[in-house]
């Protein structure tokens, strides 16, 4: 996970996608260059932002998950290294938050020439780069990204009331790592809330590398030499097969007498975005008749 200092803010609000861009283009930049320097190979990553901490606030920050390795020049898998205790590591967390320090604030010195000073002050303090151990197999991954990539800045489970005095909602802790409550105005919430709207048509997963959609013939020869089966045609499924196989939920069926097949009786469509639909069940529709 890479963040940057809050003293950021400002200029993440004044330019959220020139911003958010850098960021994405600095870690990258960071990761593929430990890449070809330590393993003299090319590595992958998915990088998924997130801009809010857990009361709200504003704290632009990706996660990432890297394979542990990569190609070399070869086409050739090189595996990442064991350390002298017996475990395996990609790279150093602080070797890492001193060079993606400096990448993005290069680059930020040509977005915002006009910030000299601010800028230079930005040097004097320490980046994070937060590492967590490797994934232990496929479904690790999947639920990681379950958990991660849609995320809203709050879900409605953590909004514990509102009213006139307020909205109260429950959060993390992270420095006591307590469970706590807050209660801010409903303009101050309001105001929070929407520091994490993104500019119109910004993606905030992205594929870099090996994982990117151009080398994906790379990267499945690869796993084919590995003995891995994959699938070279995604099979198409419609939004009802898929709530069937994935949720264990059927759309079609009846949710108040689980008996009857929903079935469309009409359809309204607005003056923007797809057609809104009215179901009614067969069996209230026999009933009626």
């Amino acid at each position: 996970m890479f963040t940057v200092p809050d003293k950021l803010n400002g200029l993440f609000l004044y330019d959220p996608a020139g911003m958010y861009n850098l960021l994405f283009c600095s870690v990258w930049e960071t990761m593929a260059q430990f890449s070809w320097t330590n393993l003299h190979a090319e590595t992958g990553m998915i990088a998924i932002l997130h801009t809010w901490g857990k009361n709200l606030s504003l704290h632009p920050h990706l996660h990432c998950i890297v394979p542990g390795g990569g190609i070399d020049v070869k086409g050739k898998w090189k595996q990442v290294r064991i350390s002298k205790t017996g475990k395996a590591f990609l790279f150093r967390v602080e070797n890492l938050s001193a060079v993606f320090r400096g990448k993005f604030i290069d680059e930020l010195q040509k977005l915002h020439p006009q910030e000299k000073s601010f800028i230079r002050n930005l040097k004097e303090n320490n980046w994070v780069v937060f590492a967590k151990e490797p994934f232990g197999g496929p479904e690790q991954v999947v639920e990681y990204l379950g958990r991660y990539t849609h995320k809203t800045a709050i879900s409605n489970h953590r909004i514990l009331s509102f009213d006139e005095t307020g909205v109260r909602f429950k959060y993390r802790d992270y420095r006591d790592n307590k469970q706590k409550q807050m209660t801010l105005s409903g303009a101050e919430f309001l105001r929070r809330f929407c520091h994490h709207i993104l500019p119109r048509g910004f993606v905030r997963i992205r594929h870099f590398g090996l994982l990117a959609a151009k080398n994906r013939p790379k990267l499945r020869q690869l796993q084919s030499s590995h003995g891995i089966n994959v699938q070279q045609k995604r099979e198409k499924k419609d939004w009802k097969q898929i709530c069937r196989e994935h949720l264990g939920y059927d759309p079609d069926l009846c949710p108040h007498c689980k008996k009857g097949k929903m079935v469309t009786i009409e359809r309204f469509y607005p003056a923007r975005g797809p057609p809104v639909h009215i179901h009614r069940s067969q069996t209230a529709i026999g009933k009626q008749e």
